[in-house]
């Protein structure tokens, strides 16, 4: 490594946020990345460990201990070159993954772990800006044709490999616009939308063809999964026109919470919310649009969906934000020699919760209460894990005030229809049924369907979406060539 001795003599710096009594006005990103020098320092924390546990504890495999060494360096060109080799979005990941690559740091044995996630970050950025990132069309085209169905982090990641070996992909998406759940799910403040519209312009510069608010199959009747199709295609026609189909959409089906009084007004799911105030962010204009001015809300589950709800209402101007979470507290700092080098527990405040939220734990909603039809409060109760079950503690109840409840406890699978359309098998989770071997991965039940990402492993993380779009792109390359130059 170019500072052997770095990990010794510098320490973890972080990236800075803007104060929240200016980001809350706006619903921009807001976090100040490291400078060319501050960069240079946390790449020269790295360790020549041996055994980058790094490398293995991102799902896509970065090169980690590679590109610090560059930036170190100063050579940026070749940083974004190598992290471009395992990364096809390090923009997304750079902004919203968790990083378990810290987690197994092997610095974080017993320190702070090297700063991957913001050196990713500064490389990707530092890309953009001085046109290092542009489309990578194919030399030959092989006359096979590919439809992507599903236009999130793994649909993009596969239609782009397979674009790049020369197939002629189409992506379809039954919202307006590309991203799935990064565009209509993931808050503006954490990541502007204007990243993913720079990579479609890259799509479509390496031959992809992007079809929106195109529905694939049927759509459930009454979901509240948000749906902006305007036409439809079957899935026979699909199988009839293409010589492989990828089914990359994502966990929309969010987890309900059916205790009495769920059917009052002002009780939503998350992705009801969500996605509207990226619309407006977008310039589109609603009849109606969720808010959370003036209330007392309560947000129903402790994930990243549940603080993004938090920071959306906050920005909204809401009364109170209180976020319960049926999990018991975790501890502030993770037994490291336990844990280490695998993704701990510990708790987690997010940027959202620094913005204003009272954080509820070991709590359990047992009743929502209202008036004329529309919720006014919640009764709860604290609970225990108790063989195997929660059991409510005697005495424990309480009651909050709320007008608007936004159910946030994750996804259970994706849309069912988009399955039995093409007559996939599922496993028990009601997610795709395919599995992830060199030879016949990502294939179902159905000749020449695959399937990745969240529609295969269930609700995930994007940096997992990327890693299973790119793997499915080389098993159908493989299916339809007999062998394969992409990377796995």
């Amino acid at each position: 490594m170019g500072k052997i001795t770095g990990f010794m003599e510098f320490e973890r710096v972080e990236e800075g946020y803007k104060p929240a009594s200016e980001r809350l006005k706006h619903h921009k990103e807001f976090v100040i990345g490291l400078d060319d020098a501050q960069a240079k320092v946390q790449s020269a924390r790295c360790m020549d460990c041996g055994t980058p546990f790094c490398n293995s504890g991102c799902p896509v495999n970065n090169i980690i201990p590679d590109f610090n060494e560059l930036v170190y360096q100063g050579d940026w060109k070749n940083a974004i070159d190598v992290l471009h080799s395992t990364n096809n979005f390090p923009e997304f990941t750079g902004r919203i993954c968790p990083a378990p690559c810290e987690a197994a740091c092997t610095l974080n044995v017993n320190d702070d772990a090297v700063g991957i996630k913001s050196i990713e970050h500064a490389i990707i950025d530092r890309a953009w800006q001085e046109g290092w990132v542009s489309p990578q069309p194919a030399k030959h085209q092989t006359g096979k044709k590919v439809a992507v169905v599903g236009s999130g982090p793994a649909g993009m990641a596969a239609a782009q490999q397979l674009a790049r070996v020369g197939h002629d992909v189409t992506l379809f998406e039954k919202n307006d616009r590309i991203g799935g759940l990064l565009r209509y799910g993931i808050p503006d403040f954490k990541m502007e939308k204007s990243h993913i519209d720079r990579r479609a312009e890259q799509l479509k510069a390496e031959g992809v063809k992007i079809k929106t608010s195109v529905l694939v199959g049927q759509f459930p009747k009454d979901s509240k999964v948000t749906n902006g199709s305007q036409e439809t295609v079957s899935a026979e026609q699909l199988q009839k026109d293409f010589d492989a189909v990828i089914l990359t959409g994502g966990s929309e089906q969010s987890r309900d919470l059916p205790v009495p009084g769920r059917d009052l007004l002002g009780i939503h799911f998350a992705m009801e919310f969500l996605p509207q105030q990226n619309k407006i962010n977008a310039g589109d204009t609603l009849t109606a649009q969720l808010r959370a001015d003036g209330k007392h809300v309560i947000v129903i589950g402790g994930g990243d969906t549940g603080s993004d709800c938090v920071g959306t209402s906050n920005r909204h101007g809401a009364l109170s934000v209180t976020q319960f979470e049926v999990m018991p507290e975790p501890p502030v700092e993770e037994n490291r020699p336990l844990t280490w080098p695998n993704w701990p527990m510990k708790l987690r405040t997010s940027s959202s919760h620094e913005e204003g939220c009272v954080r509820e734990f070991a709590i359990s909603t047992q009743e929502f209460m209202g008036e004329k039809g529309h919720v006014t409060g919640l009764k709860t109760a604290k609970v225990q894990f108790k063989d195997g079950k929660f059991v409510n503690l005697p005495g424990s109840e309480k009651t909050y005030p709320a007008d608007l409840v936004l159910l946030a406890m994750g996804f259970v699978n994706p849309v069912a229809t988009v399955l039995e359309a093409f007559g996939v098998a599922k496993d028990s989770r009601g997610n795709a049924k395919a599995s992830t071997e060199q030879a016949g991965g990502y294939a179902t039940n159905v000749p020449k369907v695959f399937a990745a990402g969240d529609m295969r492993r269930g609700q995930s993380l994007v940096v997992w979406a990327i890693r299973e779009g790119r793997q499915a792109a080389r098993a159908v390359d493989e299916y339809l060539m007999g062998q394969s130059d992409l990377p796995r």
